[in-house]
């Protein structure tokens, strides 16, 4: 009776480092077949161990800059370094069209930029249970510096407050418990009333109708 759009979601997860979003995507991506993870676009060089079309696309700055001049991106930005970082539109447009969902997990300058192009697109916001567990897990991480860490809760502060911008907001006080909550929200979303194209009755369906009217 029902059709609705023959396409993919467009999910777009955002959260300040050290908050879990890049485990709770890798669970996501192993208990849902038909989710897709897209990958970003740089201009800086690998690092030791990383991988071209598996870790990052890498391009050279005149590349990236040639790309942004043809439209290619969903979003891009210049970050430290002077490097550019986006994310490629072509692979995340085909997918869509397989009807595939497809998870972007960006910062939130991507996000509102995507906010902006793709009206149809969910935004949720991973947040840590507390500010002390954020500094706990980027202590453990071991891979800053102090002055590094200052600047890390620095920024983390300044996304917090961003969050009224998401369609949703998860706590990430565990794994599992995060993952099952974006997992009903995907499932709610699908089915939303705006996503249906027309009710359509087919001819068993209208004589009841008719013959309903006549009762009365």
């Amino acid at each position: 009776m029902i059709k609705t759009r023959k396409t993919g979601t467009l999910i777009v997860i955002s959260a300040p480092s050290g908050a879990g979003k890049g485990t709770i995507c890798r669970e996501l991506l192993k208990r849902n077949d038909n989710l897709c993870m897209s990958i970003s676009m740089t201009s800086r060089s690998p690092r030791e161990g990383e991988e071209n079309g598996k870790d990052y696309y890498f391009v050279s700055k005149e590349e990236f800059e040639k790309r942004i001049d043809e439209g290619k991106f969903l979003e891009y930005a210049k970050v430290h370094n002077d490097n550019y970082y986006g994310t490629p539109k072509d692979k995340v447009d085909e997918w869509l069209k397989e009807e595939k969902d497809v998870i972007l997990e960006i910062d939130i300058q991507g996000a509102l930029e995507i906010n902006d192009k793709v009206k149809e697109a969910i935004f949720i916001f991973i947040m840590p249970p507390s500010m002390q567990i954020l500094k706990q897990r980027l202590i453990k991480r071991n891979t800053e510096t102090k002055e590094q860490l200052i600047e890390r809760f620095k920024t983390a502060y300044k996304e917090i407050n961003e969050v009224s911008k998401y369609n949703y907001v998860v706590i990430n006080d565990d794994i599992n418990l995060a993952v099952k909550k974006i997992e009903s929200i995907l499932t709610a979303e699908k089915c939303r009333v705006d996503r249906i194209e027309e009710v359509d009755l087919n001819n068993k369906e209208e004589l009841i109708h008719e013959l309903l009217i006549d009762m009365k």
